[in-house]
């Protein structure tokens, strides 16, 4: 047996097709559609980025004991433990996250892996002269470096230093160093790494077990493209006469309706570029036969706010429906399911490791919290009533496919909080030195195979939304999220379930603290 895992970073639902869009120029998610199982409640588990890929690897939520960093001494990981069993595993990617030091080790976990370089200021390409940008692209609505955008990003993030509001400058100017060598498609990352994953299938289409992970960090911001993907939607650019803008700071949006309008269209071309590159997946998988033995996979880590709620990006507001909600479609050979929809609640970053161990007949650790998606695939039978997901130190969510319950930190300084590890690292760099003043040592979790952790109080990372309220969503009858519901019987439901969830996820105690939930 054989799967082709495809993954993009930040690829919304509401952008496609297969879930209502009429104006994204995306057939071969169509196409996808049409051949394979498409998921109609799929969420989201551990935001953003790194998180999420922990999840993926250990089959567990990671944002109840750690943010961002790498896998853990104690992880399991799905890829390594299919390569210790025999299934090659090879990832090709340009997610430049994974090479920073919150990625750490992700990558070296498969058997062989490549990487494609240039993505969001990747600092690639060294060139000291002033690099060829746009007039208008360091405008107001930018995430660029004139002084009020730095302000107003900073009344967003004020707990950011200025070492992160530097490092911020930095990657801007090198995003726009790096684009003057990326002119040709044949150059950009996301091509390069769609290429690399063709040519292993096209040198290993008769061979058997391997699985292989293509993903790329499009359409995550900066939404950059060529002409030919951004022709498909002229007339809107004809129609507007604002700054140039492609990249989105995280943050309000009241101020901006012609932008929001032309940063959905900036989105929907790159996300026009990902449909081209699955349907290349495609063509190989119909060129080499390969849909008889092999399983595909297409999902994403999150979505993203381009305008909607009244704010661009994530993380920085509640993980409304465009964010949390998000597009999964799988293809099993073993079952053939084709055109098929299902209603069952999923989440594909816990859910895809014992999906894919008992796909190449290996079983998932007991660690492992996710469920196999086999019979959902096959006849939509349910793996969950409700499912937990969020970010550390921020709301805790629980959905039943229906409501959407976001609990709060019911205390004003969002404490207790803590970080438990043996990496202590962020996105790009380590813990800082005063983060480890008053260290602890933790008792091990029951995943942790009897290590140990550092027990770190929350310094650093303080939670974004913390600003925000508990609220409970109908998304049935409010998908939108226009209005919150209220509506105590089904608050104190969820939140005996999430309970339950928090404590199958052996979720440290002052996490309950910190919700004001009983543990009983």
């Amino acid at each position: 047996m054989k799967a082709i895992v495809v993954m993009f970073d930040t690829l919304s639902r509401h952008f496609l097709p297969s879930y209502g869009n009429d104006w994204v120029h995306a057939p071969n998610f169509k196409r996808l559609s049409d051949r394979a199982v498409t998921f109609d409640t799929s969420y989201v588990c551990s935001m953003p980025c790194m998180p999420a890929r922990r999840d993926w690897h250990t089959g567990r939520p990671n944002f109840l004991h750690r943010s961002w960093g790498p896998l853990e001494p104690f992880d399991d990981s799905m890829p390594k433990m299919l390569s210790e069993a025999g299934v090659h595993t090879h990832l090709t990617t340009d997610h430049n996250h994974y090479f920073e030091d919150g990625g750490l080790n992700y990558h070296t976990h498969y058997t062989t892996w490549q990487y494609w370089r240039g993505q969001e200021g990747d600092p690639w390409i060294g060139d000291l002269n002033e690099p060829d940008i746009p007039k208008g692209a360091f405008g107001k609505n930018g995430i660029y470096s004139e002084p009020e955008v730095f302000e107003a990003y900073r009344k967003v993030f004020p707990e950011e230093s200025d070492a992160a509001m530097k490092r911020l400058r930095y990657l801007t100017r090198q995003d726009w160093v790096n684009r003057g060598v990326m002119d040709v498609e044949e150059n950009q990352p996301q091509a390069r790494t769609f290429k690399a994953g063709l040519d292993f299938i096209d040198r290993n289409a008769d061979q058997d077990n391997w699985m292989l992970h293509i993903e790329t960090f499009d359409p995550h911001e900066p939404f950059y493209t060529l002409d030919r993907y951004k022709e498909l939607y002229q007339e809107h650019y004809d129609a507007y006469d604002g700054p140039f803008f492609d990249w989105p700071m995280y943050a309000r949006t009241t101020d901006h309706p012609e932008e929001n309008k032309h940063l959905r269209v900036e989105y929907a071309a790159l996300v026009s570029m990902c449909d081209e590159y699955l349907g290349k997946v495609m063509d190989m998988m119909d060129a080499k036969g390969l849909w008889d033995d092999t399983m595909l996979i297409v999902w994403t880590d999150h979505g993203f706010l381009l305008g909607e709620h009244d704010w661009w990006g994530k993380m920085s507001m509640p993980m409304y429906q465009e964010i949390a909600h998000t597009p999964f479609f799988i293809w099993d050979p073993r079952v053939k399911a084709a055109g098929a929809r299902r209603r069952a609640l999923v989440q594909p970053s816990i859910d895809l490791a014992p999906t894919l161990l008992r796909f190449f007949g290996q079983e998932p650790t007991k660690d492992m919290v996710g469920k196999d998606l086999a019979g959902v695939i096959a006849d939509d039978t349910p793996v969950r009533d409700a499912a937990i997901f969020g970010m550390h130190g921020a709301h805790v969510n629980i959905t039943d496919g229906r409501y959407v319950y976001m609990r709060a930190p019911q205390n004003p300084d969002n404490k207790p909080l803590y970080q438990y590890t043996l990496m202590p690292t962020h996105m790009r760099a380590h813990f800082a030195v005063e983060d480890f003043a008053d260290l602890k040592i933790a008792e091990p979790f029951s995943f942790q195979k009897g290590a140990k952790t550092m027990k770190i109080e929350n310094v650093t990372w303080v939670a974004r939304d913390r600003q925000f309220d508990t609220m409970l969503w109908d998304t049935n009858a409010d998908p939108d999220q226009h209005a919150t519901l209220d509506d105590p019987q089904v608050e104190e439901r969820l939140k005996s379930q999430m309970v339950v969830l928090m404590k199958q996820a052996d979720s440290p105690v002052e996490q309950f603290e910190r919700l004001s939930l009983e543990l009983a």
